[in-house]
């Protein structure tokens, strides 16, 4: 809760550990990020959105993509 929005990231790579409420799937899944963030966000007191969208931008900075391949 007391990290920096602007240094906020999430990654999948955690085949053993499914974050809850899919805790005990294995393998784990990209598609569970949602509820790390979720959880992240409720920490937080902020929204999904919000969250997504700042780990996004943060992601884009530290890899130094350009957000114009995205579309955004």
């Amino acid at each position: 809760a007391e990290t920096p929005l602007d240094q906020v990231m999430f990654e999948t790579d955690s085949p053993y550990l499914s974050p809850e409420p899919v805790r005990g799937m294995k393998p784990n899944e990209p598609r569970n990020l949602v509820h790390t963030a979720r959880f992240a966000a409720d920490q937080r007191g902020t929204t999904l959105d919000e969250m997504a969208a700042a780990s996004t931008a943060n992601a884009m900075r530290f890899f130094g993509l350009d957000q114009r391949v995205l579309g955004q």
